[in-house]
């Protein structure tokens, strides 16, 4: 083979890698559009959000059905206000309940629909009523730490 031949094959290889972990990248940080198709909007408030992420899953059942929108703090109730894309394929009941859950022990942050009974539908706009916020790591442990010293005295 020649020079030019060797050359061009290390250059299309070299531009193969380099999309692939474009590729790889952009699906580690949920930034891929290859979900996008069209939604409505939901609303929820949390007392505390830990480390959930614009654009983290939403799911049900394990099944991604939307994604994180927006969030925001609002000042008169002193809540986490967060915006839920949730694709139009999937209806709610009214009275499902929203939870910050965690992919394994340390891993990605996403909300997750536990479904209610109400024969009702959630439209868009509409803000779900049951939220439970995320169990935050450290405030478990020092509880638990506590506990014990606590309990330790007694004795």
């Amino acid at each position: 083979m020649n020079r030019a031949v060797i050359d061009l094959w290390v250059g299309v290889f070299v531009a193969l890698g380099l999309g692939s972990l474009l590729f790889l990248g952009l699906k580690v940080g949920n930034l891929s559009s290859t979900d996008v198709g069209e939604t409505y909007s939901l609303q929820a408030r949390f007392d505390n959000i830990g480390g959930l992420k614009v654009r983290a899953p939403v799911k049900s059942a394990g099944v991604v059905v939307g994604r994180v929108g927006e969030i925001h703090f609002d000042p008169e109730s002193y809540m986490a206000l967060v915006s839920l894309n949730v694709d139009k394929r999937y209806q709610f009941p009214r009275d499902t309940f929203a939870t910050i859950n965690t992919s394994g022990l340390l891993g990605e942050q996403y909300v997750g629909f536990e479904v209610g009974g109400d024969p009702d539908m959630l439209k868009a706009g509409d803000t779900l009523k049951k939220t439970q916020s995320a169990v935050v790591l450290e405030k478990l442990i020092s509880q638990f730490m506590f506990d014990k010293a606590s309990g330790d005295e007694g004795k």
